[in-house]
């Protein structure tokens, strides 16, 4: 079970299991769907047509920038950077220095807007999710466990 952004709980009932099953596991759980639902925006904030497109704008030429002067910062070199729509990922990085980026980054708060680069520019130094790599990140970004939990709470909404 699961509540999707817009506030719709989806049930899946396993092979086997019965509707009236899934309608009492659904009943028992009404503690936790309302938690979850008082998680999410206020219906109506999601994005609208117009909004998604002064955002894409912005963020295609606004997260370049970002992440160029971070790359300096940290003494990286980008090759290139490309602003995309992507439903899964806030970036990722390619083994020649590639980066792209989610343009819903400029909806997000500028500190975890920051660890979202900050993490990517460190696949150039190590590109896995290594205990190695964590510490390159929490040494570049050491309140980078608070922006994560943030983006597992509240990324959803954005997409």
């Amino acid at each position: 079970m699961r509540v999707e952004p817009t506030g719709c709980v989806r049930v899946t009932i396993p092979r086997g299991g019965s509707r009236r099953e899934a309608e009492a596991f659904v009943t028992r759980q009404g503690a936790w769907i309302a938690a979850q639902l008082r998680r999410l925006p206020a219906r109506g904030s999601i994005f609208s047509d117009e909004e998604r497109e002064r955002l894409c704008a912005r963020a295609v030429v606004e997260l370049p920038v970002e992440l160029r002067a971070l790359a300096v910062r940290h003494g990286l070199e980008v090759t290139r950077v490309t602003v995309r729509n992507q439903r899964s990922r806030w970036g990722s990085c390619g083994r020649d220095g590639h980066i792209t980026l989610n343009w819903r980054l400029v909806a997000m708060p500028d500190w975890v807007r920051e660890y979202v680069l900050v993490h990517e520019l460190m696949h150039l130094r190590r590109l896995d999710h290594s205990p190695a790599y964590w510490a390159l990140v929490a040494e570049a970004y050491p309140n980078y466990a608070k922006a994560r939990a943030w983006l597992r709470v509240n990324g959803p909404t954005l997409a």
